[in-house]
């Protein structure tokens, strides 16, 4: 049986006991790439969640990092969520909770995936990663360099909206830019 010290479950075990390298820490605040921010259609900007795990794997090398469930999933009519621990060179190092909206059951399995993936990014904050898309001065600085809010046509329904993209990109499917 695993002692309290070494149960990723509820363990707080190597919590701020000592900054990690330079070299490491390093890595881990590198300013992003430009070309590597996403935008959503309602404007909200975002790292995809494999750049994150890119960086870890960097910074910690494969295998050195890993997501530790914290509880059971909470399972709602269309939500999943469910608490895990950043655990980097068998330290605890944050704890967020993920969650994920899903359409029917049969979606639950990847819904499950995302809820993970978005408990991973939370998580990251707290290593410094990609802390520039919380900071407000940032993001309305990236949007006016990198992006563009355009009217675009639902090609079925026909409804128009204002919809956000990169500048050198497109509307995917359904919309049409106008």
């Amino acid at each position: 049986e695993l002692d309290d010290q070494h149960n990723w479950s509820k363990s707080f075990y190597g919590l701020s006991t000592q900054p990690f390298s330079q070299e490491v820490s390093d890595i881990l605040m590198q300013p992003l790439n430009s070309d590597d921010i996403e935008i959503k259609p309602d404007g909200m900007i975002y790292l995809p969640e494999i750049k994150y795990r890119r960086i870890l794997n960097k910074a910690f090398g494969p295998g050195g990092w890993g997501l530790a469930p914290r509880g059971e999933h909470s399972i709602s009519q269309k939500n999943i969520s469910r608490e895990y621990a950043l655990i980097c060179h068998g330290r605890f190092i944050s704890q967020s909770r993920g969650e994920q909206d899903f359409f029917d059951m049969s979606g639950l399995p990847t819904a499950s995936e995302g809820c993970k993936s978005n408990a991973l990014m939370r998580c990251c904050k707290d290593l410094g990663i990609a802390s520039e898309l919380w900071d407000p001065t940032f993001i309305r600085k990236y949007k006016k360099k990198y992006c563009v809010e355009v009217w675009a046509e639902h090609v079925t329904t026909k409804k128009k909206k204002r919809l956000w993209r990169k500048k050198d990109d497109t509307l995917d499917y359904p919309y049409k830019e106008q």
